[in-house]
């Protein structure tokens, strides 16, 4: 694919004329048309940029254009795949980028030199260009479905699992828990929820320690799963400790396990701690911060030496677990209060993973509650509650202590209590009033985003196929920029038939 598609030599002068003249108009015209365009060469070096790109570069740490020319691309567009593009030759045609300067939906197509006999040449640079640059106004009524439709796809991987003939999730005989969520189970297409799901997706990747970091009700058990189900120990145990609710004195036999009549009473047979079931897999620690101190030092230990002493044993027994933790308290605190241990702070804190409240991520609460209603409606084999736009902007506009945890209980409470499957604000007002809400926040008025107007706002509430269509046709208004007008080329691009593209062309004109 190039920019310019190479012309044959069956071609008289004229038609290459033209066809040069096509493919100038149709770049000129996409670059118009995005919200931001820039080129990089063969080694990723920025070499030009548009009008509509250079509004971005504040916020990427940038007070001219000269500053932004010449740079490696990686080094001042964070999170970019642009590089993946040149070493491949393979374009990412919709794709969602996050870093500081926002998240937007974007397009990266190599650009390849031409050759005499029509062959794809070599890679000499790409297009960035970036389709839209609120994806979480414009098409989150398109991203809620497609969680939910990921969420199914989960649900049925699950069922397929417990079965016993798949011998990648099947329960062991020995009661082992494999993971249950992937990270599409964490709802949201936020700034705020892509950024922790990057950082989880990243920390997946690694065997260090992990840190979840988050207020109660967030969904760090939920990260937790989803990290050991994206790393290579997926093969492996997924178990989890609730250290809150195991009374101090059992904690130690929770962990290291017991050996044969460790203490009066005590079984005859051995019996493995937590440490010892997760061999080979994932240990998660979760409320961490009310761990004893006694207990601490011996947790350090474990961790540093690889190697656990069962209750009542003076036998050394190695383990080979990965170590997530998540706790809702303030560690560092903790520690300077005495309460916890600063060098098992340091030790657990490799990777420290924060997840949002739901207050910092509000463009989620409508997805949150159609995946949450359609849950309760498996559960109850009722339909789901369908709120009535007043009422998602009440939610929207609580401070939620209790963050997802709470909001599902809301939703459970007004739903069992509704005599309509249709909730108003007026009833649910009613039900915060009674769980106890401090103070019930009115909703904000409809405010454009920063740049935008009222009305431009107001244009982004169309109905869902309208969003859609309008994302498809610049997709094949990129793929026909890159590649000069050549429809066959683009048809390939998109990976459609020759025959759907000339219907999406027809219906476009």
């Amino acid at each position: 694919m190039s920019a310019v598609t190479a012309p044959t030599a069956a071609l008289p002068l004229d038609a290459e004329g033209i066809l040069a003249l096509a493919a100038r108009s149709m770049f000129h015209l996409f670059s118009s048309i995005s919200q931001g365009m820039f080129l990089v060469d063969r080694s990723g070096r920025i070499v030009w940029v548009n009008e509509g790109y250079r509004r971005f570069l504040p916020a990427l740490g940038f007070s001219s254009i000269d500053q932004f020319l010449g740079h490696s691309v990686e080094e001042v567009v964070p999170n970019t795949l642009m590089h993946r593009v040149l070493e491949t030759g393979e374009p990412i045609l919709i794709d969602l980028l996050t870093n500081k300067a926002g998240t937007f939906v974007v397009s990266r197509i190599p650009l390849r030199e031409e050759r005499e006999d029509g062959a794809a040449g070599a890679v000499i640079g790409a297009i960035g260009i970036v389709l839209f640059d609120h994806p979480e106004d414009t098409l989150q009524p398109l991203i809620s479905k497609f969680a939910l439709l990921q969420r199914d796809l989960d649900d049925a991987r699950r069922e397929l699992a417990s079965q016993r003939n798949n011998p990648l999730w099947q329960q062991s005989a020995d009661g082992q828990r494999r993971s249950k969520y992937t990270f599409a189970s964490f709802i949201g297409a936020s700034p705020a929820a892509v950024e922790v799901k990057r950082h989880a997706r990243r920390a997946a990747q690694s065997s260090s320690p992990v840190l979840l970091l988050g207020e109660t009700g967030t969904g760090k058990e939920l990260l937790a799963h989803a990290i050991h189900a994206a790393s290579a120990r997926a093969r492996s145990a997924f178990v989890s400790v609730n250290i809150a609710a195991v009374p101090d004195t059992l904690l130690e036999a929770e962990f290291f396990g017991v050996a044969p009549g460790a203490y009066t009473g005590a079984d005859r047979k051995a019996r493995e701690g937590k440490f010892k079931l997760a061999d080979g897999g994932t240990l998660f620690l979760d409320e961490i911060g009310d761990m004893p101190l006694p207990l601490q030092a011996k947790l350090l230990r474990a961790l540093q030496e690889g190697e656990i002493e069962p209750l009542g044993s003076n036998k050394l027994v190695p383990f080979d677990a990965r170590v997530i933790a998540a706790t809702s308290r303030d560690l560092p605190a903790l520690v300077r209060e005495g309460r916890f241990r600063e060098d098992l702070y340091y030790r657990l804190n490799v990777l420290p993973v924060r997840v949002p409240p739901l207050r910092e991520r509000r463009a989620d609460i409508p997805a949150l509650v159609e995946a949450l209603g359609e849950d309760m409606a498996l559960r109850s084999g009722e339909a789901p509650p369908e709120l009535m736009p007043d009422a998602l902007a009440l939610l929207a506009a609580q401070h939620w202590r209790g963050n997802i945890r709470e909001l599902r209980n809301v939703l459970e409470q007004v739903t069992m209590r509704s005599d309509s499957q249709r909730i108003d604000a007026a009833q649910l007002e009613r039900i915060l009033r009674e769980t106890g809400q401090e103070k019930i926040a009115a909703p904000d008025p409809l405010q454009p985003a920063p740049g935008r107007t009222a009305g431009d706002d107001k244009a982004l509430l169309r109905p869902l196929a309208e969003q859609v269509a309008e994302l498809e046709r610049k997709a094949i208004a990129a793929a026909m920029a890159a590649t000069g007008g050549n429809k066959l080329a683009a048809s390939r691009l998109l990976k459609i038939s020759r025959a759907t593209l000339y219907e999406r062309l027809d219906g476009r004109d």
